[in-house]
């Protein structure tokens, strides 16, 4: 072929358009063994019949620590706008969208020029949203603190029993310690601070404990469900509470138990 009908047929070979990439979840990726390269076909409706659009997988992303889509067990493919519009068939029409402002902007001044363009619609804060949308998660949260003051009330009542039994295992010795001369608040003091070092410990270990628990709830439930959501957590705050608790009530029972030993006479407690 000559070279000036070679060179037009080069000019006049029509570019290749290339191919649309999307992006999914990693539950996505996970379930259908998908990984960035691949290629799928996308189509708002199922069936063999129905047209559908050859993508690329162009990126995997990490699902978010949403909690009300840990449940729904969704998968999330994320597309272009106008490929969206054209395999959905809703044109120029869209069912919610998201508007990020300033942390200075007056968010509620934004929202009230929003709600008044257009009657149809509405617009909300995200953080009312959510809360909206864990109406769930707010029952199960009060339910946890119901069983959380029951399970208090009754480990106070059980801590107080131990304490006095404990001490009256010690009738003969507190009472060898008052005839030697030992004044009262000594005796109370010993059994106050042996039952404080003893509420630590206690609550040093139920911390541990408390955190492989709770390693092993977020390792069980984060594969089941996968997300990186926490089920379970251990926080600061979590800590200093449950020390304090403990130590209040240690001393507290401490003190009920030991007093009640102080105030009979030393010869009665060896049974005279």
């Amino acid at each position: 072929m000559p070279l000036p009908f070679l060179a037009l047929a080069l000019f006049l070979q029509a570019p290749q358009t290339p191919q649309r990439t999307i992006a999914i979840d990693d539950a996505f990726a996970a379930e259908a063994h998908l990984k960035v390269g691949d290629g799928v076909a996308i189509s708002a409706q199922a069936g063999p019949s129905a047209a559908a659009e050859s993508v690329i997988v162009g990126a995997i992303v990490r699902k978010g620590a949403d909690p009300s889509q840990v449940a729904r067990g969704d998968f999330v493919v994320r597309m272009h706008l106008d490929q969206l519009q054209r395999i959905s068939g809703y044109g120029d029409r869209v069912d919610r969208f998201a508007i990020a402002t300033n942390p200075s902007a007056d968010v509620e001044r934004a929202l009230e020029r929003i709600n008044h363009v257009a009657f149809g619609f509405k617009a909300y804060r995200s953080r009312d949203i959510a809360v909206e949308t864990s109406r769930t998660f707010q029952v199960v949260s009060r339910f946890h603190r119901a069983i959380g003051v029951i399970t208090i009330v009754a480990s106070s009542i059980f801590l107080l029993c131990i304490m006095v039994l404990k001490v009256e295992e010690r009738r003969r010795d507190i009472a060898a310690l008052r005839l030697m001369g030992i004044s009262r608040s000594s005796v109370v003091w010993s059994i106050i601070i042996e039952a404080a070092v003893v509420a630590v410990l206690g609550s040093v270990l139920g911390v541990v404990l408390g955190w492989i628990v709770s390693f092993f709830v977020n390792w069980h439930y984060q594969a089941v469900y996968r997300t990186p959501l926490y089920f379970s957590i251990v926080t600061p705050p979590i800590v200093l509470l449950a020390v304090s608790l403990s130590l209040v009530l240690g001393v507290g029972a401490g003190i009920l138990a030991s007093m009640r030993l102080v105030r009979t006479p030393p010869l009665a407690l060896f049974g005279r």
